[in-house]
């Protein structure tokens, strides 16, 4: 004798495999369920992943605030910097120089210079260590600034094939003035750019940082943009950098309103907006397919009421109340749910925890790089599986399983033994 509640035993006996067009609109109704499931938290994972990694790696590089002074140097960072380093959320302070540069390696017979524009940025080597993790991220040489010293991303390193020890010139906005200012004399004077020597290579783990920026000390950016004593700002860091807005506020009302105060989030809008937004717009998408294996829950149970018209007539004459007819089909649709969350959140699992693996075989089998790290910004696949999310993609699929079987319990719930045995 079953222990199974009446309602749960004729449920499972009913959906015992069988080669019928309803059991195959079942089995496709539990792989769309599945599939739903599994994508959902394959994606969702995966976005959360970008938007974690995303924001280490801009944590990692830059400063939690930045304090400037708008269309122009700051002369007195010192003292601003000693106002700063009051604040008892702020962790370090650190003067810094930024801008557009030009550079052209060292050419020969065998090996034509080349030239980019990067950005330059001016560190004070002392201190960068309580700013950023650059010193920390250093795979070649040394974080070595002095003299000429140079220390350049593993990208611009490649694009340019860069080694520690190569020679850099640089053309600063010095050298182009000065270019300007002796083209309109009509002097013909040779400007020479600055020699730098490549002392080391980071690896941020961001491409836009790695290709993109090149750092020296404090004293060659200031030379190079004779800056003379002054800076273009200053690098905060503090203890949580989710607390920036609160520490900016006090910050403006101590600094006035000669000087700008900025967050990393405010710096980073653009992109951590965008990916929020894609986030939640690929799950509303992405739901779409467990709607559909709803819908053909919807159909499979329409048409299994239709055939077991005669076997509900008999239990209902049997005494079987309406409630427990319709429990049948309900237990059924949420059979078939708990079957396809189950199979989707294991594939899902699954697929996650070999997510790179098969995206390097993909990348052999094609012959083109499907996660390019020059667009999307890494060099892997990231992913952080939250369980709020999976258990909200699992449970709300498994409830939209369940509405899927409502109608069609409804209707055999009420169907009356005479009419449902007149034409047996």
């Amino acid at each position: 004798m079953s222990r199974l509640p009446f309602e749960l035993f004729l449920a499972l006996r009913y959906l015992r495999p069988k080669r019928t067009f309803v059991s195959v609109i079942t089995l496709i109704s539990v792989l769309g369920v599945a599939l739903g499931v599994a994508v959902l938290i394959i994606v969702i994972s995966v976005m959360s992943g970008f938007d974690h990694d995303l924001r280490d790696k801009i944590l990692g590089f830059n400063a939690h605030i930045t304090v400037s002074q708008p269309g122009r140097p700051m002369k007195n960072y010192s003292a601003v910097e000693a106002l700063i380093s009051k604040d008892k959320e702020v962790l370090g302070v650190s003067p810094f120089i930024f801008g557009p540069v030009l550079v052209e390696t060292e050419g020969d017979t065998n090996h034509p210079s080349l030239q980019d524009a990067p950005m330059l940025r001016g560190v004070a080597p002392e201190s960068e260590g309580k700013i950023s993790n650059l010193p920390r991220d250093i795979v070649a040489g040394k974080f070595d600034l002095s003299g000429h010293g140079l220390v350049v991303g593993v990208d611009f390193a490649d694009n340019l094939r860069l080694s520690v020890g190569d020679h850099l010139s640089i053309y600063s906005a010095r050298e182009i003035r000065r270019m300007k200012a002796a083209r309109d004399s009509k002097q013909e004077e040779a400007i020479l750019p600055d020699d730098y020597v490549v002392r080391g290579i980071f690896d941020a783990g961001y491409y836009e940082y790695n290709s993109r920026v090149i750092v020296t000390s404090l004293e060659n950016a200031q030379d190079l943009y004779d800056l003379g004593d002054s800076v273009h700002g200053l690098f905060v860091m503090l203890n949580d950098p989710y607390r920036a807005n609160a520490v900016k506020a006090r910050l403006q009302a101590e600094l006035g309103a000669d000087y700008y105060v900025s967050t990393w989030m405010e710096q980073n809008s653009g992109i951590l907006n965008a990916l929020m937004v894609e986030k939640n717009v690929m799950f509303y998408l992405l739901f779409f397919i467990v709607l559909v294996a709803a819908l053909c829950i919807l159909s499979a149970q329409i048409t299994f009421v239709v055939q077991k018209t005669r076997e509900i007539g008999m239990l209902k004459a049997l005494g079987a109340s309406n409630l427990q007819i319709s429990g049948i089909f309900l237990g059924q649709s949420a059979i078939i749910g708990l079957i396809g969350v189950a199979s989707g959140f294991g594939l899902g699992m699954l697929a996650l925890a070999y997510r790179n693996e098969f995206l390097h075989f993909m990348n052999r089998l094609t012959g083109f790089e499907l996660f390019p790290a020059s667009i999307y910004g890494f060099a892997e696949l990231p992913a952080v599986i939250t369980p709020r999310d999976v258990v909200i993609i699992c449970l709300s699929s498994f409830v939209i399983c369940i509405i899927g079987g409502v109608l069609p319990a409804i209707r055999a719930g009420r169907l009356k033994p005479v009419e449902a045995l007149r034409y047996e």
